[in-house]
């Protein structure tokens, strides 16, 4: 028996040694997807965010990239993030591919995202801007690792819809399609449980004498008519929450986009 643990022990660590070289390779061949110029994130917490735009990405066949700068020139942004498209050339399996990117100008508190290709189909203008509402509360606190997590969690979860769909509606919600079948087996289970006992046949007419029961008198008598007005308010206030929309590099590249302050 003893010899048996040895032996198994032996050889878990002898898989355990042989693994660790392995996923030191996946990490070395993850293509950089985050470019940090504003000193955002630490060192740790870039690797991290590399190595999950890496595995999401590969899920979806499309490079997630984040850009930080500290200012761009003129402030154009939407400009500025098709230009680094056009020079880098990202995408999943080959130059200007599929890649969907969000840029934070410090300076200027802006957020930008773009698509393109199959992000761009996937992550049109409307897309877009959920996840940047999604997101720009957490950048508006400064915690910039929380928010570019939900940033690719978010743009990976709704390219699993297809462009035609609400990928927040509610009936895909994990929580609520386990709550309607809880709902929907109680439910059963009540309806089973009442019909398994005994049915009640006493009502009150089993003890009513039908010849001597009726209505005695009965008497309508109209009081007053009062009508009342009420003025609606229009609500004429508007937000400036940025918008979405598209447009093409000068390399000829469209892409759909969404931009905001945060």
């Amino acid at each position: 028996m003893r010899r048996r643990y040895a032996l198994g022990a032996i050889l878990f660590f002898l898989v355990a040694y042989l693994m660790v070289p392995a996923l030191m390779v996946k990490a070395a061949d993850d293509k950089p997807l985050i470019f940090d110029e504003a000193n955002l994130l630490s060192p740790e917490e870039r690797e991290e965010l590399n190595a999950m735009a890496n595995e999401y990405g590969a899920e979806r066949e499309t490079d997630f990239m984040i850009l930080t700068v500290n200012s761009v020139p003129n402030d154009d942004y939407e400009t500025w993030t098709e230009n680094f498209y056009d020079e880098y050339a990202p995408g999943y399996d080959r130059r200007h591919g599929n890649t969907v990117i969000l840029t934070i100008v410090l300076d200027t508190h802006d957020v930008h995202l773009e698509g393109y290709y199959k992000a761009e189909k996937y992550l049109d203008a409307g897309r877009l801007t959920k996840i940047r509402s999604k997101i720009t509360p957490d950048l508006s606190r400064g915690d910039y690792k929380k928010a570019f997590e939900k940033y690719i969690k978010t743009a990976h979860r709704y390219m699993g819809f297809e462009p035609d769909m609400n990928p927040d509606n509610i009936l895909f919600n994990l929580w609520f399609q386990l709550g309607s079948a809880a709902a929907i087996g109680a439910i059963a289970v009540g309806i089973m449980a009442y019909r398994s006992g005994g049915r009640v046949t006493v009502s009150p007419r089993t003890y009513e004498d039908t010849s001597t029961s009726g209505i005695l008198n009965q008497q309508d008598r109209y009081v007053r008519t009062t009508v009342t007005k009420q003025k609606i308010e229009r609500n004429t206030s508007s937000g400036s929450g940025g918008g979405g929309g598209g447009g093409v590099s000068s390399g000829g590249h469209s892409h759909s986009s969404s931009s905001g302050k945060f």
